[in-house]
């Protein structure tokens, strides 16, 4: 027991980390391709989404109950042939929850609402060339209680 109360008493006690000064720089750049993503998936703007993600990314989840899985060319014709929510008159709205930045690679989490749809997203970021893309889309359809 009291060595469980020296264990915690060290965790507790241990100051949080401080985010470096490029962490910063790179999660204030990854909240911009994320206010881009969001931008496009209003718009249906394909042309900016496309330049937001790698070419290869894949997207898995579930939606209302289904197994989902497209290749980015899939889900790019997808949006370009699917009334967009701008012109849908359907509230929408973005949210990231949060985001966490390692070195060259990230994961955003964030919430899309959209058309009948309570999405919670997990996408993740590499820095390619100085830029970060999107190289990974995971989401899950979420019944709102």
């Amino acid at each position: 027991m009291n060595l469980l109360l020296v264990v915690m008493t060290l965790m507790l006690g241990q100051p949080s980390p401080k985010k470096s000064p490029v962490m910063n720089q790179d999660s204030a750049a990854i909240s911009g391709v994320l206010e881009n993503y969001f931008k496009g998936i209003y718009e249906g703007d394909t042309a900016l989404l496309s330049a937001l993600y790698y070419p290869g990314t894949l997207l898995f989840g579930d939606v209302q109950g289904k197994p989902y899985f497209k290749a980015l060319p899939e889900y790019l014709d997808g949006v370009a042939h699917r009334q967009s929510p701008k012109d849908s008159g359907k509230p929408f709205k973005g949210d990231i929850i949060s985001i966490e930045v390692i070195q060259s690679i990230a994961i955003a989490k964030v919430r899309v609402k959209m058309y009948d749809f309570n999405y919670h997203e997990f996408l993740s970021f590499h820095k390619l060339d100085g830029h970060w893309v999107i190289v990974n889309k995971m989401i899950s359809d979420v019944a709102e209680h």
